[in-house]
């Protein structure tokens, strides 16, 4: 119970204040003077940039360092200096006579709230006294522990918020893992480093796990060595930090120790048990082996100034899993030797049929005409035939550095960047079946193949800069250039059209996309103003140009295998009188059944033998790009602590784009601290996002595969068409617009003691004219003469398919319990639960004569991909782990949960029923155990999913290029590891 203050105390304890407020500033005055200095870790030198430094006994009085950690403030000799930094013991030091006083605090490992740079332009602010979600996982401290080895990875299984979704097939949308916040498209977050815009990949993904065409940064480019941390963002902040904000940011801060030499080696692979599917898997050896080496080493120069370098080496192997189907794979004109080449000519194409024959053997004769009597006398299985997923192989070198250099104590020049090479390869296509007539040749691939997809990467960036005071504002002048470019390829393929002539490796173009950024960026604090006030201000250019490449000729081109020139006037018919025959063996024959009568010098497309590469065609002439965009960019951010209770926080932002126009849009974000250790926040922020380069200009023809009648998949050429093109005008399809959202959120902090800490925030993101693709579109479906324009192929587009809302609550708790000596429990737990919803399709009136109002509102937009988006991912994603040390051990256990998935299909029964799957909720688990084999060396072994967890299988009308469903853990299985790790 509060102790109540009589009466007759009031007034001596009026007087007590009054003395205390008017004669002990007096004497202070008398005797203070100016102390100045600098505050370094003494790990390593680093300067630290927010530390508190207030007088003891008036924490009303005292400074913040600034990015030079420099401070000054008034004090008087017999005060003593309160020195304090989340991450770091605290100091006392007396002033005494001293006028400059230089200060080292060594790390804490116990406190776990860390200040932040993300969400806000003030410093000095704790993930706890934000107005809007931050998270700050600390990569430096993390990664000696986990099994995962690369950074979306990490990310993916320590925040529930973020996804890296790692495909396992499907062209190139297994060359680059697209990360996702809120359960939003890849091109709906925006990743910086060190609080600068990267650049994204040039790839195009067609194919997300939202089921959104988008871009994504490659995060694998960027060795996880090299991070100190991560700050993520969990609010829209377009306002802030421009275009692609609109679910978050994701900051990567990078290492600046100096003099301590860090790395780590690390080896493991997949168990590969073959999962639950019986005979339609294969189990096999282990597999996915992979070795990574990491290192770190910063130099000091001149004792101004540092040089942090950091470096990685990745090799893995691909992980196979075979999904042994059984769809036919030699046809009776394959079996009985009835195929002819575009002369008549006869085609062997079972030598040992006829040898059988020819000795007289009925019985062998008869069996070779079998599928299975051909495959056992060739030694094959139907394994051999099989459909493989799984992760690409791939072969990674990469290289970041991070410097600055102290001018004077004003001003210092910065600069950071890096460049990576990746080699890829992987199974990501269909196998071609000697079935397919139109797609296979004798003289190279006897019994089909299976094409490889390549991918060759550079990816280079820097960012150079200087940070200086003009007057009472901090400034920080920077340019940043970043560059990716994706040399593609296929291995182990063809181009029928070509014949035997045809290469099996091919060039098959590149795409680059570049980005330079400009920013001049002010800032001051007014510490006057009611409780402090920060103002931030500052302007941006940004210069976009994406190219695609066109590869080889073959790669694309249409060759005349199948075409027959006819040398004199008549019939069509072969050596043999008969009418010659098309690719499935039929004859050519007119109305009345006779063969065609042709003229001399016409050509005549017997065998209608496809073009291009398989499985993915070349960048042709008419793929090719060159295309820029100018952006310009103007912003006014400000924090006013109204009350030490009160924070507003409030932007705006003005961004011009030379392909777009203009657009306004901006913020407001509050926070009110209930108590000491409850503080409840919320925002509302607009947001707008111009599509990018690539969804304005890739075009492309690939095979997909689509089921018959039999449920077998069939391959049909697609062209996917930019929305300025011919196809898209005919068929009325527009030009893509921008998306423009509306971002709002509340949430409440907790700290009911020391090292434990709690965050809830809920969410709601509406967006408007959110870009999909559409189905297929066909010649006859649309007529209008449809095929003058797209030939025998189908046809698809980027679209504004709908307006979309997502809504969340996210949950984040970490609690720390330190024992006795050298010991410590570390609980944490994080969730998220989400729901997206399409709330109107955007439904154009399109010009086609044979589809029917609702056929066309499925084509325009899919059950597939809206189902994708809704149902497609978890609605809930829950991560606990709990991490115990003592002594020279740690052990860490992580259990991930991932909610129930439904995909949904296109395809239906006879009674109209969709051949949609639920598939149930998935939970898998980590372990590392950690030893110190001394102050230096570490070792750590452990896994992930360690009880060999795989999904549900789907079901038999969906089982195409994957047998397991991809949208939870995946079905890579087991994974185990080991690594050393050490620091001099």
């Amino acid at each position: 119970m509060k102790k109540q203050v009589r009466s007759r105390e009031v007034l001596p304890v009026l007087l007590t204040l009054f003395l205390l407020l008017v004669l002990v500033p007096l004497v202070a005055e008398a005797q203070s003077r100016r102390i100045t200095g600098k505050v370094t870790a003494s790990a390593n030198t680093e300067v630290l940039q927010g530390v508190n430094v207030l007088i003891k006994g008036n924490t009303r009085k005292g400074a913040i360092t600034d990015s030079q950690g420099m401070f000054s403030l008034e004090a008087a000799p017999t005060d003593v200096l309160v020195i304090s930094f989340i991450g770091f013991k605290s100091k006392e030091i007396p002033v005494g006579s001293e006028t400059t006083i230089n200060i080292t605090l060594d790390e804490d490992a116990t406190q776990l709230t860390e200040l932040i740079v993300t969400g806000t332009r003030n410093t000095g602010r704790t993930i706890l006294e934000t107005p809007v979600p931050v998270d700050v996982i600390s990569i430096k401290d993390i990664m000696g522990e986990l099994p995962q080895i690369d950074l979306a990875q990490m990310l993916a299984y320590v925040a529930p918020s973020f996804n890296a979704v790692r495909s396992q097939g499907g062209d190139l949308d297994s060359h680059v893992d697209p990360v996702q916040l809120r359960n939003m498209a890849p091109n709906q977050i925006l990743v910086l480093i060190n609080g600068k815009r990267r650049h994204t990949s040039a790839l195009l993904i067609t194919g997300t796990a939202v089921g959104s065409p988008s871009t994504s940064v490659d995060m694998l480019t960027i060795p996880a060595s090299a991070v100190d941390r991560v700050e993520i963002l969990r609010d829209g902040a377009a306002a802030q930090y421009g275009s692609d904000a609109v679910a978050g940011v994701v900051n990567i801060i990078l290492k600046k120790g100096t003099n301590k030499l860090t790395g780590s080696l690390t080896g493991g692979g997949y168990l590969n048990s073959g999962g639950q599917a019986g005979a339609l898997t294969n189990a096999g050896k282990p597999d996915g082996f992979n070795y990574q080496f990491d290192a770190n080493y910063g130099f000091k120069i001149a004792e101004r100034g540092y040089l942090n370098i950091s470096g990685q080496i990745t090799q893995r192997r691909p992980t196979l899993r075979p999904f042994v189907n059984d769809w036919g794979f030699y046809d009776n004109t394959y079996l009985s030797n009835l195929r002819t080449d575009k002369h008549g000519n006869p085609v062997i194409t079972n030598p040992e049929l006829v040898a059988a024959q020819a000795a007289g053997n009925t019985a062998q004769a008869a069996a070779l005409q079998t599928q299975d009597g051909l495959m056992s006398a060739r030694g094959l299985t139907k394994a051999d035939f099989a459909v493989y997923a799984g992760m690409p192989a791939v072969t990674l070198g990469s290289a970041f550095y991070n410097a600055g250099y102290e001018i004077n104590p004003n001003t210092t020049l910065y600069s950071f960047g890096g460049a990576s090479y990746k080699f890829l390869e992987g199974y990501s296509c269909y196998f071609r079946r000697p079935a397919q007539t139109d797609r296979f040749n004798y003289l190279l691939y006897p019994n089909g193949f299976r094409p490889q997809m390549t991918s060759n990467t550079s990816d280079i960036s820097n960012t150079v800069g200087i940070k200086s005071k003009i007057g009472e504002f901090s400034v920080d002048f920077s340019n940043t250039f970043g560059r990716n470019s994706m040399r593609i390829g296929m291995v182990n393929t063809m181009n029928a059209s070509l014949g035997s002539n045809t290469p099996v490796n091919m060039y098959l173009g590149t795409h680059q996309f570049s980005q330079n950024s400009t920013n001049l960026d002010f800032s001051r604090y007014f510490k006057g103003i009611m409780n402090g006030l920060n103002i931030a201000f500052g302007a941006e250019m940004r210069i976009e140009n994406y190219k695609i490449m066109k590869g080889q000729d073959e790669s694309f081109a249409y060759g005349d295998a199948g075409v027959l020139t006819v040398t004199k006037d008549g019939a069509l018919i072969g050596p043999d009188g008969k009418p010659l025959e098309d690719a499935s063996s039929t004859p050519i024959v007119d109305a009345a059944g006779n063969p065609l009568q042709v003229y001399a010098g016409q050509q005549v497309t017997v065998k209608s033998l496809s073009s291009n590469c398989q499985c993915f065609a070349g960048f042709g002439p008419k793929n090719e790009r060159n295309e820029y965009r100018t952006t310009m960019a103007a912003y006014l951010d400000a924090e006013l602590e109204l009350t030490r209770k009160f924070l507003v926080a409030a932007a705006v932002r003005v961004e011009n784009y030379s392909d777009f126009g203009g657009v306004s849009i901006g913020k407001l974000a509050l926070r009110y601290s209930i108590t000491n250790n409850l503080t409840i926040r919320g925002s509302i922020a607009s947001g707008f996002r111009a599509p990018s380069l690539q969804e304005l200009n890739y075009t492309h023809t690939a095979t997909a595969f689509v089921p018959d009648a039999n449920g077998i998949p069939q391959p049909l050429d697609v062209t996917t068409y930019p929305t300025n093109s011919t196809a898209a005008r005919v068929l009325g399809i527009k030009g893509l617009r921008q998306e423009n959202s509306r971002t709002y959120g509340l949430g409440l902090t907790y700290q009911p003691t020391r090292g434990f800490e709690i965050t809830v925030d809920a969410y709601q993101i509406d967006v408007d004219n959110r870009i999909f693709r559409t189905s297929y579109f066909n010649a006859s479906e649309v007529g209008n003469n449809y095929d003058e324009v797209i030939g025998g192929g189908e046809a698809q587009f980027f679209v504004n398919g709908a307006n979309v809302r997502s809504r969340g609550l996210e949950f984040v708790g970490n609690y720390t319990y330190n024992m006795a000596r050298n010991k410590s429990l570390t609980f944490t737990l994080a969730t998220i639960f989400s729901k997206n919803t399409i709330l109107t399709r955007k439904t154009l009136d399109l010009n086609v004569e044979n589809l029917t109002p609702e056929q066309v509102v499925g084509k325009y937009l899919g059950r597939d991909v809206t189902g994708q988006f809704e149902t497609g991912t978890p609605r809930t994603k829950l991560i606990g782990s709990a991490t115990y040390r003592f002594d020279k051990f740690n052990v860490m256990l992580r259990g991930t949960y991932f909610g129930s998935v439904t995909e949904r299909s296109v395809s239906s029964d006879d009674q109209g029923n969709y051949y949609d799957q639920t598939f149930s909720p998935q939970a898998i688990f980590d372990l590392s155990v950690g030893y110190d084999l001394s102050r230096n060396v570490k070792l750590s072994i452990g896994g992930s999913n360690i009880f060999d967890k795989y999904p549900q299988i789907l079901r038999p009308e969906n089982q195409g290029f994957y047998l397991y469903s991809n949208n939870q853990q995946g079905s890579n299985g087991a994974y185990y590891y080991g690594r050393i790790m050490f620091n001099f």
